[in-house]
């Protein structure tokens, strides 16, 4: 629920409501390596040197619900259409470095009938929707969904992984399009995110980009007209005690006209939840590709890089509060090119373990305890969020864990 409190300002046809999320947390986070190498006959005299943790303890924001503020507003125009619009700002109420300095969460103008709803502007996309409403954690804190953390900020997989992928969370200059909410229980959602580059006709006349490293023209240096596009739908069904989804979408991450090659990041996912009343049970399967696409393939092109993953959590509702958990896994395939003489790598993988409570002192008044552990294999480095793993030389990424102790007050 984006706004989970309102002020109204009420004029004839028309409404404003500002609303927002001041949470606050003490948060703590370790990211722990290990050397994984020992003495061997052909290195007898090699010592092991153990283990490197890197921590940090801070009073963090966030951590249950995002810490927002924001402005929206319908207008009844007759004949069944309305108008509204919908601002959105991220605060930082831990340091107060951030806030109406922009509607980066959500900024939309909508037109809204019987047909259902067009919408314009900087949205969430289709693709992400799965990731947290079938996330008990609503994937934000230290037990937010792993497969949101792979896809947010993945450095497993080099120079193709998917931390690049900046539409995965919200697209801008997007158009948007949602079925009404009158047919049964369906719902759906479908987007286009312009890239707003220039194009040119013929594409010969793209002119050549310039290097950031020797400053001179260098065609395919930064000769994009497609970067930032992005394709998705989300198609669902609700119907008293369940809601499923399925959603696709394309992100293109990266383009070159000149060296004839296009990035892109395809994802696919479906998630459900359904109700039992004492508990409420999760679950999501989801499956994320990055590819390059050549004009004439290459002698060795880029391997691409996928990653599937699975989410199955619950919640169970206890007098006032709430029991949260959940257990996640992602595995990557990277495609290495195959050798004659070396074995292939086994693929890198993580699993993650989520467990909170939510006590609620009121409707818009909450306290919370969330603690998380992340067991990385392999060489992927997925963490709960805070301090990068130390992984030069002889050290590999083993666990990361968390916790978030704090408040959250909706108006």
């Amino acid at each position: 629920m984006l706004a989970l409190g309102s002020a109204a300002v009420a004029c004839a046809q028309s409404s404003v409501t500002i609303f927002g999320v001041v949470d606050a947390s003490v948060s703590q986070y370790a990211s722990k390596s290990e050397d994984r190498n020992f003495a061997t006959p052909a290195s007898p005299f090699y010592v092991n040197q153990g283990s490197r943790t890197v921590s940090r303890s801070t009073l963090a924001n966030s951590a249950y619900n995002n810490s927002r503020l924001g402005f929206r507003g319908t207008e009844d125009l007759g004949g069944g259409l309305a108008a509204g619009f919908w601002l959105e700002s991220p605060i930082t109420n831990d340091d107060g470095a951030t806030g109406l300095a922009n509607f980066s969460r959500r900024s939309t103008v909508s037109l809204m009938g019987g047909f259902g709803e067009i919408r314009l502007g900087r949205d969430f996309t289709p693709s992400f929707w799965n990731d947290t409403v079938y996330d008990p954690f609503a994937a934000v804190g230290v037990g937010a969904n792993l497969i949101s953390s792979a896809s947010l900020f993945n450095t497993t997989g080099g120079p193709n992984g998917f931390g690049g992928n900046a539409n995965y969370l919200r697209a801008s200059n997007s158009i948007g399009y949602f079925l009404p909410p009158t047919l049964g229980g369906l719902y759906g959602q479908l987007m286009y995110a312009l890239h707003e580059n220039n194009s040119y006709d013929p594409g010969t006349a793209t002119p050549p980009g310039v290097n950031p490293l020797t400053g001179q023209l260098n065609a395919g240096a930064a000769a994009s007209s497609r970067t930032g596009r992005y394709v998705g739908g989300r198609i669902g069904y609700l119907n008293g005690p369940l809601d499923i989804a399925f959603a696709v979408g394309n992100s293109t991450v990266g383009d070159d006209y000149f060296a004839g090659t296009t990035d892109s990041v395809k994802t696919v996912n479906l998630g459900g939840t359904y109700d039992f009343g004492v508990v409420k049970l999760f679950g999501e399967l989801s499956r994320t590709r990055k590819t390059r696409d050549y004009a004439a393939t290459p002698a060795l092109p880029l391997p691409d890089t996928d990653l599937s993953g699975y989410l199955v959590g619950a919640t169970i509702p206890v007098g006032p509060g709430l029991i949260r958990a959940s257990y996640a896994r992602v595995k990557y395939d990277l495609n290495p090119v195959a050798t004659p003489f070396a074995p292939a790598a086994a693929d890198p993988k993580a699993g993650k373990l989520s467990l909170g409570y939510v006590h609620n002192l009121s409707r818009r008044t909450a306290l919370y305890a969330t603690f998380a552990r992340v067991s990385n294999k392999n060489g992927a480095a997925l963490t709960v969020g805070g301090p990068s793993f130390i992984s030069a030389g002889v050290f590999t990424p083993k666990t990361s864990t968390g916790y978030d102790f704090g408040i959250r007050h909706a108006f």
